[in-house]
């Protein structure tokens, strides 16, 4: 019967048990990044010189940058006489908010764009890159746009001589853009192809779909250029949403624009353009006043030159037919008082003209055609406010209805302060059309009044009173007219934009990209996290076991040692070469062992593992050899029926062993060997027989140990895998300690379950762990002592087919 297994083991603490600890050990974690410091020293440098690259041929990108001023206007009286009667709206103030949208507006840029003719764009293919040019290009390329073309993809040019060049198509990005319809493009039906290869300079290239010419600037023989076709709302819109509008403070009117372009020139270019069409723009809205003006003048100008013409023939023809040139001091007198209320009345209908028609526009909504009521003479202060706001207002509905859509808040807010001016100017109109029809009429009573003292004069001199009359009513308007007409061009003439530009568009002689210190330094941290992170991960996903620590924290049983790999052919290097270190690291173990039974004459220790390959023959072999130094009579026995390997190891004969004494009458001392120490004998597995496990389970085999035990003062079992075999189970029961073989980079993490299940479940106590085959080159096994430097040889140990390492890794091995 076998021994009953211990259930515990015994009662004083543990010298080797240690806490489980969770927490990361750095310096093992920089040892294992260390061990692959070539690569990431290797991926920092490739970083680097890739930034490098990057910086040398990536495109190169300058801000240009420029200020324009606005200006608020001041208030008016009209502005005041609403804020007093609540419709502060009316105030016609410049808005900052407006602005910056007329000048992000894309009918600016439209504008821009084409003023400046960007609708071919040129570049210059190098080595490596291609590069835009806009300065000094070599040749023009002419468009007809009221036709359609092919925009969007690149034409290239090969320049053959000074007459000639070669046209080719390098891709067939192309849309089909129609004149008819801008905003919508259609792809070609079928590739792009030209009808030759080789034109002259200046001669028409017609095809499917485009139609253009190319003229020799500066070409010379051998240049290499590209040029594309891009239509004007496109290109529009691309700049529209590059330039960047804002104040350059909260407090401030002053406007920033900046625009980022791989071209200096062209950014410069397009920035003061825009600048020009805004106060273009500006300029043509004040100018609208002054051409309203004038139209009106010239309008009655037209019919007054008529009858001054008329009514002076008439004077002249009346003279000379009576022979009478001068009135009498009488009719002088009486002609300057009728002079006078004629001019009133003549100045007074003028102004109910100028009030009729005031009160068509604004009812017709023709708002932008109204003439300043100073012109005609009109001199109240609150008209001519309501009359400036509502031309104000009209014009800043035109330039912000073309920039934003009626729901616009500032849309909004000007369309309800163009319906209260309106509705206060008509109020003041009506008001003063009612007033002037009355003095109309109060004068024409006075001048009947006056023609009374008329009728006393000699017919003669009443009928030159008569013509001279007409005459001077029609020159006084005359004269007073052009005057106004004067006055009104002089102010066109005057007339400047209320905004101006600060600073001209300019460059800033450094790009800001790319960032070339800044890539540098993203490509050396690139260079060390991508190499780090992918050992990370790495490390994450390996399933096998590399880290003592965390096996440590993984096993429910204290971890006793590791043994370091063994460099050479030699599986028993205790014996072989007793001044070894490996030979140093089983000794520490051997005492590490006595303090697991310090008062035992006779000690029975097991050896074990999950798998075949992971060392536990390599280990029991050496302990056993060490044991054997130390003089204790010592027997190694090979119990591992399946497969055995200490034969091979010792150069024996596996004729016969403990499959010999199990199956047959054979003593076991006749299968005792020599292990070539005069303290170490072996007892190999023997013969594989059909049934290992029946073997090892019978009475015999426990009779067999006790009288071993008997003659033995250490006994060591080399046993079968207990992840793979059920008897190694049975086989703790015989053993004083017990000791579970895991192997470096080989074990599997899941193996360590199989050891906590026998802790746990099976009842096996008094078992220790210990890591085969550690690598110095992993980091792992600081602070663990002989960790390093000796262990498990190149030998295949198992009972599955063995994992052959590549020649390079062994032959790196020998070294």
């Amino acid at each position: 019967m076998y021994p009953n297994t211990p259930n515990s083991s015994n009662s004083g603490q543990n010298p080797f048990m240690v806490q489980k600890e969770d927490e990361i050990d750095l310096k093992v974690l920089l040892f294992n990044y260390l061990q692959y410091w070539l690569l990431i020293a290797a991926c920092m440098v490739i970083g680097v010189i890739g930034a490098f690259l990057f910086n040398r041929y990536a495109t190169s990108i300058y801000k240009v940058e420029a200020t324009v001023l606005v200006v608020d206007d001041k208030p008016s009286l009209g502005t005041d006489l609403f804020e007093s009667s609540g419709l502060g709206m009316l105030q016609g103030k410049s808005n900052i908010e407006n602005e910056i949208g007329i000048l992000k507006s894309f009918s600016l840029a439209e504008e821009a764009v084409s003023e400046l003719n960007l609708n071919v764009q040129y570049f210059r293919e190098g080595i490596i890159s291609t590069s835009q040019i806009y300065d000094k290009v070599p040749i023009l390329v002419s468009v007809d746009w009221n036709k359609t073309q092919l925009v969007g993809g690149r034409f290239k040019i090969e320049v053959i001589n000074e007459d000639s060049f070669e046209l080719s198509i390098p891709n067939n990005e192309f849309k089909i853009y129609n004149p008819a319809d801008p905003y919508y493009k259609l792809l070609p039906d079928e590739e792009v192809t030209l009808k030759k290869s080789v034109y002259n300079f200046g001669q028409e290239i017609v095809g499917v779909d485009f139609s253009f010419s190319i003229n020799q600037i500066s070409a010379l023989p051998g240049d290499i250029l590209q040029f594309n076709l891009v239509d004007t709302p496109t290109l529009a819109l691309k700049y529209k949403g590059e330039l960047s509008v804002a104040p350059i403070n909260k407090q401030a009117s002053i406007l920033s624009l900046g625009l980022e372009t791989p071209v200096r020139r062209l950014g410069e270019d397009y920035i003061n353009k825009v600048m020009e069409m805004y106060l273009q723009r500006e300029l043509s809205e004040k100018n609208k006043a002054s051409e309203n003006t004038v139209r009106f003048i010239e309008a009655q100008l037209s019919g007054i030159s008529d009858s001054l013409r008329l009514s002076e023939n008439k004077l002249q023809k009346y003279r000379t037919e009576n022979k009478v040139f001068n009135l009498s001091e009488e009719g002088s007198v009486i002609f300057e008082r009728l002079q006078n209320l004629e001019t009133q009345l003549a100045q007074t209908e003028l102004n109910l003209k100028y009030y009729e028609t005031l009160r068509d526009y604004v009812s017709n909504n023709v708002a932008g055609e109204i003439v300043a009521p100073s012109i005609v003479g009109i001199t109240d202060p609150l008209l001519n406010s309501l009359v400036e706001s509502l031309s104000e207002a009209q014009a800043e509905r035109i330039r912000l209805t073309s920039n934003f859509t009626e729901e616009a808040p500032a849309v909004r807010e000007n369309a309800n302060r163009l319906e209260n001016t309106k509705r206060v100017l008509q109020e003041n109109v009506n008001s003063a059309i009612a007033n002037t029809r009355n003095v109309v009429a109060d004068l024409k009573n006075q001048i009947r009044m006056s023609d009374q003292d008329v009728n006393s004069l000699p017919e003669t001199e009443r009928n030159l009173l008569g013509y001279q009359r007409q005459f001077s009513i029609n020159e006084n308007i005359y004269i007073y007219l052009l005057q106004k007409k004067a006055e009104a061009e002089i102010t066109k003439a005057a007339n400047m934009p209320t905004n101006s530009i600060l600073d001209f568009a300019k460059a800033g002689q450094l790009p800001v990209a790319p960032k070339r210190s800044l890539n540098l330094l993203i490509g050396l941290i690139l260079g060390l996290i991508l190499p780090i992170g992918f050992i990370t991960v790495k490390d994450f996903l390996n399933t096998k076991i590399e880290d003592p620590k965390e096996l440590e924290n993984q096993i429910k049983v204290p971890l006793i040692g590791m043994i370091g790999r063994n460099n050479s052919e030699d599986a028993i290097p205790v014996l072989n070469n007793p001044r070894s270190t490996v030979t140093e690291s089983f000794r520490s173990l051997r005492a590490d062992m006595s303090y697991l039974s310090p008062h035992r004459d006779n000690l029975t220790i097991l050896f074990t593992s999950s798998i075949s390959g992971e060392g536990k023959t390599f280990v029991s072999i050496n302990v056993a050899s060490v044991y054997a130094l130390m003089g204790k009579k010592t027997i190694l026995i090979g119990l591992d029926l399946r497969k055995p390997k200490i034969a091979e190891d010792f150069g024996l004969a596996n004729d016969k062993g403990m499959s010999t004494c199990l199956s047959t009458d054979t003593p076991w001392k006749d299968v005792v060997k020599s292990a070539g120490h005069k303290d170490m004998d072996v007892i190999l597995s023997g013969p594989i027989p059909p049934n290992p496990a029946e073997l090892l389970l019978q009475d015999k085999f426990g009779q067999i140990i006790k009288e071993i035990k008997q003659e033995y003062d250490v006994v060591i079992f080399d046993c079968p895998p207990v992840g793979l075999v059920s008897e190694t189970k049975e086989l703790f029961g015989f053993a004083d300690i017990s000791f579970y073989v895991f192997r470096q980079g080989y074990s599997m993490k899941g193996n360590t379950q199989i050891l906590n299940n026998l802790v746990e479940k099976g009842g096996v106590s008094k078992i220790y762990g210990i890591l085969n085959d550690v690598h110095i080159d992993k980091g792992y096994g600081y602070g663990y002592g002989y960790g390093y430097g000796y262990g498990y040889g190149n030998n295949s140990y198992g009972y599955h087919e063995e994992v052959q390492l590549p020649w390079w890794k062994r032959a790196l091995r020998r070294k």
